[in-house]
């Protein structure tokens, strides 16, 4: 059994009923929406005419919403339903950044996610879902796609259907007859802040058609839509930068001791892993702190769903956060840390610092965030944050130049591969039109002078001939700590539009 949904865009009037139905059977709150209807025009008048693509969970067999889901409050039934359990959610948000159909949304009234369930408690009753009893044309057929014999199998088998993104490869079950086709690619459609009966703040950068095409001509314009804000702010940007630091020092503290032989400076034994600690506190903060239902944040633990790198990230800081009170107890127990410890905590830090890449690549509705060099990014990231800030950590305690120079160097190379990489991923061929938007947009789009200026010029190319003057001793150290300082805020501008960039591109 696999209940589905075909609409019939041929029937559909764009009278809203499935929608009002909905919201009064789910007692769905004012501004949120488990179903709506999309208009959008075509044309040039006189000749134009308006389409409409009725919006919703796709309730796809391979659901990426149910892996990222760190507490299973997202799951697959047996008869093909993507239910949820809002008592089991943590408000994390992840759960919209992996479904590619815009469907779920956040609550106001309870802070936790939802969206459109089949009506399972009508469906476990025999009965249909509201908005198919409601719509005045019979322009929404539900059903059971493995009976042959039902209404919506037969029209998926005999007639033409299509389905929103398949080269996600979620297996949508939401079949369209009729649909224009602009109205499944939201990329292809222009878009202005103003509709037919409204005007919005829209923060999503406007799109640039597609080269060679029409669209540019106005030819399919939306016209009117339901408000989709970018789930993820300036926290998780935030939570990435002190997680480079928090792992970064440990990594870069490991490295210098074994070949400078510092293992017993206070500096490496006892700074080095505070710093680390308060980094990681400062995450794991900003962690909660950005979910909606914050005092829930133990459920990562107690109702874990091992599929979802939420739940493995945590347990790698959490073995991150041991290990280097480990050597944080031993650097003031005996003044050295030994060898193991410091290759251990090493070793968990990298994990702290990459896995993050895992769980954005499980964010499957934004294109951009699938590079496959996301995880050597964060490494490095971690490498200036972690050489950065044992540099200014050392030259507050007053320690040797000679002893810094290596930390400066450290800090020297890892700019310059950042600068390499970041530059180096811009002229990489685009997978989708979706990562061509989010790239132009840090290129040539609205984020753009804050890309340049602030991550390339300030916080890469500065830092980098600040180290080298430093290095040569053409400039005193307190060269080295205006680039080491630059350099922290340059991880933490690319950070904030890594996430801004990623999220500009509409998904419905």
């Amino acid at each position: 059994m696999r209940y589905g949904f075909v609409i019939d865009q041929d029937r559909c009037i764009g009278c809203h009923a499935c929608t009002v139905a909905c919201k009064e059977e789910h007692q769905v709150p004012v501004g949120v929406f488990r179903t709506w209807v999309k208009y959008v025009e075509k044309g040039e008048f006189p000749d134009t005419s308006r389409h409409f693509g009725v919006m919703r969970c796709n309730h796809c067999d391979n659901a990426p919403c149910t892996t990222i889901c760190p507490t299973s409050a997202l799951y697959r039934r047996a008869d093909g339903i993507v239910d949820f359990d809002n008592r089991r959610c943590i408000g994390c948000k992840a759960c919209m950044q992996a479904c590619p159909y815009d469907a779920l949304y956040i609550d106001p009234n309870n802070n936790t996610a939802a969206k459109c369930n089949f009506c399972a408690h009508r469906v476990e009753t025999n009965l249909e879902p509201a908005c198919v009893i409601v719509c005045p044309t019979q322009a929404i057929i539900a059903g059971d796609l493995d009976q042959p014999a039902s209404k919506i199998a037969q029209i998926v088998a005999t007639q033409k259907v299509s389905v929103r993104k398949p080269q996600k490869g979620t297996q949508p079950k939401l079949f369209y007859v009729g649909i224009e086709g602009d109205l499944l690619e939201p990329t292809r459609l222009t878009r202005q802040n103003t509709y037919m009966w409204a005007e919005q703040r829209d923060e999503r950068a406007i799109p640039a058609p597609p080269s060679g095409s029409d669209i540019g001509a106005g030819l399919a314009r939306e016209v009117y839509d339901v408000a989709h804000p970018a789930p993820w702010g300036w926290k998780i940007a935030a939570y990435l930068w002190t997680k480079s630091i928090a792992a970064g020092v440990l990594i870069v503290a490991a490295i210098l001791m074994s070949l400078s032989g510092q293992a017993a400076s206070p500096l490496f034994s006892i700074i080095v892993p505070a710093i680390s600690l308060v980094g990681l506190a400062a995450t794991l903060a900003l962690l909660v702190f950005d979910l909606k239902r914050p005092e829930r944040f133990f459920y990562l633990l107690t109702k874990p769903n091992f599929r979802s790198w939420l739940v493995i990230g945590s347990y790698i800081l959490l073995a991150h956060g041991l290990l280097a009170a480990a050597w944080l107890v031993e650097g003031i127990l005996s003044g050295a840390v030994p060898g193991a410890v410091r290759w251990l905590a090493a070793a968990s830090a990298i994990g702290a610092a990459g896995y993050s890449a895992f769980l954005f690549a499980q964010a499957k509705g934004r294109d951009f965030w699938q590079s496959p060099l996301f995880l050597w990014h964060l490494i490095v990231h971690a490498l200036v944050a972690g050489s950065a800030t044992l540099l200014i950590a050392g030259v507050l305690m007053n320690a040797a130049t000679e002893s810094l120079q290596p930390a400066m160097v450290t800090l020297l190379i890892s700019l310059s591969i950042m600068l390499a990489m970041t530059l180096g991923e811009l002229t990489l061929p685009h997978i989708s039109e979706d990562v061509r938007i989010a790239t132009q947009s840090l290129t040539k789009g609205r984020f753009s002078r804050r890309f340049w200026g602030l991550v390339i010029t300030f916080g890469l190319v500065a830092p980098i001939i600040l180290c080298t003057l430093a290095l040569s001793a053409v400039l005193p150290i307190d060269g080295a700590v205006v680039a080491a300082i630059l350099a922290l805020g340059g991880v933490w501008q690319f950070e904030d539009l890594w996430i801004k960039a990623g999220q500009s591109v509409p998904l419905s």
